[in-house]
């Protein structure tokens, strides 16, 4: 069945906004997308007013496993203040299982109903692909994994890909409406042991890499000196080994040495990367992942929007936690940047929270932008009829009651 869609305002993101446009669908996938008087021969066609048609969002980052977590750790001064921090409550002990993940769902319910489709999901426990699938919501689970001293890398790879490989047959026995990948990635430079890193390479396994990478000044401080908080964290953690040698380099230079900067890695944060790490970033084709809140909240300082997107690196957006930010809704996200990089362009923001998103998590071809073969995941935006600019309204800051998923019939 085809169906025509129209709206005040079209925004295809692979181009220019179109006022008076419409999309036409059929089976679910975008036939054409047009100005002005649309085709006669479809089925059905809606009219749906003052709005901003666009693409489902792209969350690339998000914990939703710490969404129990919310209004528990405060806003902290520095990075390893706010570690302790988490730490300390996590190892207090959780509410339990179904209460954590009852509390994820509700944190996934709440950003579908916000707009976004895929999502970015750091996961240690792999609680959320079944979360993910019930909430409507596809994308990418990055199993993540720790071990500065690790006993054995190899193993606890292993390991991994066994749980993964059972969450991923548990998810085909479901049958989601939207395709969730699962796959093994490094948590921090501080975090992961060389011979860990040099065995998740080993055994990738072509899927998106994702890593927390230049985060906050002393994660900078211990790859440099080997000292710092970063270290004193690792003594009382147990974590520590004498046998870690001090790179005495930058965490970009750090990871692309050991082979972990491929096409696609997702570098989350980057708030405290050189000009030169961006290069070595854009070298790489890998991609920048920015959580502009998170960084606030966390006291990792503030990213370098301005640079990121002057330099030519992919720039997608992620929320982080609910740990670490006031809410999942990537609108909000949007806005934050827009105050944060006022010479930035409203296009380049949303390009970033669509197409660069839904390339960065491997679905580019199905999602992203609103063209011809693309799955018609479509939300409309409530506009006043008196905006001109819809792409700066839009990055300006957007209540969830404003959106709404676009069924074609």
């Amino acid at each position: 069945m085809s169906s025509i869609l129209r709206a005040h305002w079209v925004l295809p993101i692979s181009a220019p906004p179109i006022e008076n446009g419409w999309v036409s669908v059929s089976d679910g996938r975008v036939v054409e997308v047009g100005r002005g008087r649309p085709p006669e021969e479809v089925d059905e066609a809606e009219d749906l007013g003052d709005v901003a048609l666009l693409p489902g969002l792209v969350n690339a980052h998000t914990h939703l496993e710490l969404s129990w977590l919310a209004g528990r750790v405060p806003p902290a001064p520095s990075m390893d203040a706010w570690i302790t921090t988490l730490v300390g409550i996590r190892r207090a002990g959780g509410p339990g299982g179904e209460a954590e993940r009852r509390a994820a769902f509700d944190a996934a319910v709440a950003m579908r109903e916000a707009g976004t489709v895929l999502v970015g999901d750091i996961s240690n426990t792999l609680m959320t692909p079944a979360v993910l699938a019930d909430a409507g919501l596809g994308g990418v689970v990055f199993h993540e994994l720790l071990g500065f001293n690790a006993p054995d890398p190899a193993r606890a790879v292993r390991e991994a890909w066994m749980r993964i490989d059972r969450e991923a047959q548990a998810l085909a026995a479901r049958d989601a409406s939207t395709p969730i990948a699962l796959t093994a990635v490094a948590h921090a430079p501080y975090s992961v042991s060389p011979a860990l890193f040099g065995a998740i390479l080993a055994q990738s396994r072509g899927a998106p890499l994702a890593i927390h990478l230049a985060e906050s000044p002393e994660e900078v401080e211990f790859l440099r000196t080997g000292g710092g908080p970063i270290r004193r964290m690792l003594e009382q953690l147990g974590a520590w080994t004498d046998t870690w040698r001090v790179p005495a380099c930058d965490p970009v230079q750090y990871v692309g040495d050991l082979g972990y900067l491929r096409p696609g890695t997702l570098v989350v944060h980057a708030v405290h990367i050189t000009d030169r790490g961006l290069d070595r970033v854009r070298n790489a084709e890998a991609v920048i992942v920015t959580c502009p809140r998170s960084n606030a909240w966390v006291g990792a300082g503030v990213p370098p929007l301005a640079r990121f997107y002057g330099s030519g690196v992919p720039i997608a957006i992620g929320t982080d936690s609910l740990a670490s930010a006031p809410s999942l809704n990537l609108f909000d996200e949007l806005a934050a940047m827009r105050r944060l990089a006022p010479g930035v362009t409203a296009a380049a923001l949303l390009e970033s929270a669509t197409r660069i998103g839904a390339e960065a998590l491997g679905y580019g071809e199905d999602h992203g932008t609103i063209a011809p073969g693309r799955r018609a995941a479509l939300i409309s935006v409530r506009v006043p009829s008196r905006v001109r600019d819809v792409e700066e309204y839009l990055v300006s800051g957007v209540a969830p009651h404003a959106v709404q998923w676009v069924a074609p019939a």
